[in-house]
């Protein structure tokens, strides 16, 4: 079942907004810092994800597996030519 908001639009700074409450966002399945697309057509606005939500530092390093990457993080040790 679609869920459904009635919305009340807010100033925002310079802009406009309206919130998305959370059983809508849990529907939807967006997360905080997720990048979505709006657009206007005939029918109205339409909100839709546009691509993963970017990690933060901490989160990109939880997910990190060493076993992927060769068993270490960074190449240690001279590399190349900068050793004279």
């Amino acid at each position: 079942m679609a869920k459904t908001a009635t919305l009340t639009v807010q100033q925002w700074g310079n802009s406009l907004a309206v919130r998305i409450p959370a059983a809508v966002a849990r529907s939807a399945r967006f997360v905080v810092g997720q990048p979505v697309e709006l657009s206007v057509g005939e029918d109205g606005v339409l909100v839709r994800p546009a691509g993963r939500p970017k990690l933060t530092l901490a989160q990109r390093l939880a997910a990190f597996d060493p076993a992927l990457h060769g068993g270490e993080a960074m190449a240690t040790g001279p590399v190349g030519r900068e050793v004279l």
